[in-house]
């Protein structure tokens, strides 16, 4: 059979499918594969379509065999056009679709990437836009890097102007289609810029944007933006595109931006052949510029648009399936659906709450090892899932005390990741300035302009002399460090700096010593100063440090050692470090991630940790709706990533900077039907909310970032005075925070406790004393604690309250 080209303006298309479905739906069983609502989606292609596909309900699945059903229908390849969103995608979808219809039709798709699609038209298109075919693409890295030249070589203060912010508004001035001139022009942007003190914002974008197109060079979002302007400004180039794309498939149409959206309706806009795929309740990455109101809105782009929905969930069990449903019913953003599971029943999702964070990683460490034995289930059957990168710390540490592998997905363990590698190397020169490792790595973090030339002419004065590299900048005159007078300067400053905290760990216990390092040495206020999405989980990961540091010196304290140096606790994440990089593979381990992170993945069992509220949902969501709805659909997301089990906990307290912040459960733990959950007899969901202690960063960050969300809900913030850092108590200890109407004092209840007295810790739980010793002048208990197991106290340090006798 001989194919014609087909024309946007003619039936054609119409009348070939019509004359070919008869033959197809006879001879060929690809259809008889796919449930009766499936097959519907994927038959239906005589105008738009909107297929709603529930979680677990088959959505590549449509998406492969509608594509191969076309195919078989005899459309060429090369009139088919789909887009996903990773590379990963595609090439599973081109497998699959592989398999049905022979790889030699699959290999001719125009699939993949909106990325790599449009780059591949705009290299073909070069000359209409003023760049040659053999342009370079700039990787996020490499844009950083250029951003960061153009600061410094227009002598801008690069803490004022820091890159990743400046690069991350450039980028959402991009997918918003605002080229550097649009930017210039408006009013309202600049204004914005000028009150954050940054009003050469609009000069950067545009020597970027020149410096890129001498180069030949185009940024990733500059794949978008110049596609949109190509098909703008040519139609005839449009045109052609429109009448290759005879069909347009998109996958995850919840999570486009506006460059994305707008440029399927150009190529769709006269032919409406398009059948996108996604499920707004699902949508969770507006902080990367998706727009839920692209899958929410779609009808009115395309209003004769047919709704496909998919709604038999064929992951999860009943009980998962339905509590998921009760609690994303509470958005009132949705495409109505009713979301269902032919599985078995399964359990009821259970809901454990826990005295304290450090006692949630123990149950959790516990649980596994527990469900493994009893189901014969393998490590890699579990997943542990939080809501910032953070949480993971304490996680890692209860599965390497059980002896569980793991790994972290999507990311690096905790502390293998840089910010906190930085940190280490403070404490690592501190404890030995001898440490040419941790000099380089510290010698210009945060920046304070000792560049590669400086460190490289130390580096030689060293080797000459057989000298370390600290021993140099010490009198660097007697080993003729051939460098300038202001260079001196900056290294003296440099090695004062450290001196200053060598003298000091001589006094101050490792937890103190650590909090005057992040403050004195700038790297506060710097982590303090990224309000990006990365810098802010930078900044989560050191204040998790702190609470690591905090939670050693204690933990020791506790057990009889009253002095806890830095070296002791380098001693401890040594050996955790070792366990990071050993190279050895396990065959199974647990996953732990972010929720963003699971997006897309299946597990028999997940753990859902941290439902309080201010941590999940996130503090920064609770003035706005939409926020907070998306916050919903993110906890949604987490619950349908289940199997079999959803075990979902929480912390009544967190352990922040030297206290024990009182924490409430999620509200979203009420809005799920408690047909579906079980708790424990002796736990209940709270009614009250309870006030933070004030945290590292202090209030005023969270109050400043809530001001600019209101402020401004798309690509610019104002940023208000910087608050005062908050340094926290001035002494290692913890205190000791209970509510005033059911606790006595600490030193009261140390002195009448008793064996069989069952107490309450604020880290390890509840647990019975099983014996009082007396050494010295020092009264120690040991307790039998119910997750974190057998633990001696030395009662003048220890925080507890007495709640009841064997």
């Amino acid at each position: 059979m001989i194919i014609k080209p087909l024309s946007v303006e003619s039936g054609f298309f119409c009348t070939f499918v019509y004359m070919h479905k008869t033959e197809i739906n006879n001879e060929f069983s690809l259809l008889d594969q796919l449930n009766r609502a499936q097959r519907a989606a994927v038959e239906f292609c005589d105008g738009p379509s909107l297929v709603i596909a529930g979680a677990g309900s088959g959505k590549t699945r449509v998406l492969t065999h509608k594509i191969a059903y076309l195919l078989e229908l005899g459309l060429p390849p090369y009139y088919i056009l789909a887009l996903t969103f990773t590379n990963k995608a595609a090439r599973e979808m081109k497998s699959r679709i592989a398999e049905l219809v022979g790889e030699k039709k699959a290999r001719s798709l125009w699939m993949g990437t909106f990325h790599s699609i449009f780059a591949r038209i705009l290299r073909k298109e070069a000359d209409s836009i003023g760049f040659q075919s053999n342009f370079t693409i700039f990787d996020s890295s490499d844009s950083h890097n250029l951003v960061k030249l153009i600061i410094k070589d227009m002598n801008l203060d690069d803490k004022q102007y820091r890159p990743g912010h400046v690069h991350g508004q450039i980028s959402r001035a991009k997918n918003s289609l605002i080229t550097p001139t649009m930017y210039a022009a408006n009013t309202e942007i600049i204004q914005y810029d000028n009150r954050a003190r940054q009003p050469q914002i609009f000069e950067i974008y545009k020597r970027y944007q020149n410096r890129l197109r001498a180069a030949n060079s185009m940024d990733f979002d500059d794949l978008l933006m110049y596609t949109n302007i190509l098909f703008r400004d040519h139609k005839e180039i449009l045109d052609k595109y429109r009448n290759q794309f005879q069909y347009i498939l998109v996958d995850e149409y919840q999570d486009t931006n506006f460059a994305q959206h707008l440029i399927v309706k150009q190529l769709a806009d006269e032919h409406h052949r398009v059948c996108v795929v996604g499920d707004d309740a699902q949508s969770i990455y507006s902080f990367r510029g998706a727009n839920i109101d692209n899958i929410l809105n779609f009808k009115s782009t395309f209003p004769e648009t047919k709704v496909f929905k998919l709604e038999q969930n064929y992951r999860s069990t009943q009980n998962i399936v339905n509590a998921a449903n009760s609690l994303i019913k509470k958005n009132t953003e949705q495409i109505a659906k009713d979301v269902f599971s032919e599985n078995e029943v399964g359990e009821k999702m259970e809901v454990i709450s826990t005295f304290s964070d450090f006692e949630e990683g123990l149950v959790v460490a516990n649980k596994i090892a527990r469900m493994r034995l009893e189901n014969h289930s393998a490590y890699s059957d579990f997943a542990i899932l939080y809501r910032t990168n953070a949480q993971s710390r304490i996680f890692e540490d209860s599965l390497r005390k059980k002896n569980i592998p793991y790994r972290i997905y999507g990311g690096k363990s905790f502390y293998q990741r840089k910010e906190i590698k930085d940190v280490i190397a403070y404490f690592r020169l501190i404890v030995n300035p001898s440490d040419e490792e941790a000099f380089r790595r510290i010698i210009n973090y945060p920046a304070r302009g000792i560049g590669d030339v400086t460190v490289g002419k130390v580096s030689s004065a060293a080797t000459l002399h057989q000298k370390s590299l600290w021993e140099i900048i010490s009198t660097p005159i007697d080993y003729n460090l051939n460098v300038n007078s202001g260079t001196q300067k900056r290294l003296k400053a440099f090695y004062d700096l450290i001196c200053e905290f060598i003298d000091k760990n001589e006094s101050l216990n490792a937890f103190e010593l650590a909090q005057e390092v992040l403050k004195k040495s700038g790297i506060a206020h710097e982590a303090y100063q990224d309000l990006t999405p990365e810098g802010m989980s930078r900044s989560q990961n050191i204040q998790e440090l702190l609470n690591a540091i905090n939670e050693f010196v204690s933990t020791r304290q506790e057990q009889g050692e009253e002095e806890i140096g830095l070296v002791d606790f380098l001693s401890e994440v040594s050996l955790l470090t070792d366990q990071d990089t050993d190279k050895e593979e396990e065959a199974e381990k647990v996953t732990l991630m972010t929720v963003h992170s699971a997006k897309g993945l299946e597990f028999n069992n997940v753990f859902v940790v941290g439902m309080e509220e201010d941590l999940f949902p996130s503090s920064m969501t609770k003035s706005e709706i939409r926020g907070l709805e998306e916050e919903r659909r993110l906890f949604y997301v987490a619950i349908t990533r289940a199997r079999k089990t959803c075990t979902i906990t929480y912390a009544r307290s967190r352990f922040k900077n030297g206290q024990t912040t009182s924490a409430v459960e999620s509200r979203f733990l009420r809005e799920i039907d408690p047909a579906y959950i079980y708790m424990e007899s002796n736990s209940s969901f709270s009614t009250a909310t309870t006030d933070k202690a004030v945290d590292f960063w202090g209030t005023m960050r969270e109050q400043r970032l809530q001001r600019e969300s209101r402020t401004d809900k798309n690509i610019y913030s104002e940023r208000s005075d910087r608050s005062s850092f908050k340094a926290g108590p001035s002494t290692g200890r913890l205190v000791s925070v209970h509510n005033s109407s059911s606790s006595m004092p600490l030193s009261k209840e140390a002195k009448e406790l008793e064996e069989g007295d069952i107490i309450e810790h604020e880290r390890f739980g509840q647990g019975e004393v099983t014996s009082i010793e007396m050494s010295g002048n020092d009264r120690r208990a040991i307790v039998e604690f119910e997750s974190a197991g057998r633990k001696q106290l030395l009662l003048k340090f220890a925080k507890f309250k007495i709640i009841g006798k064997k």
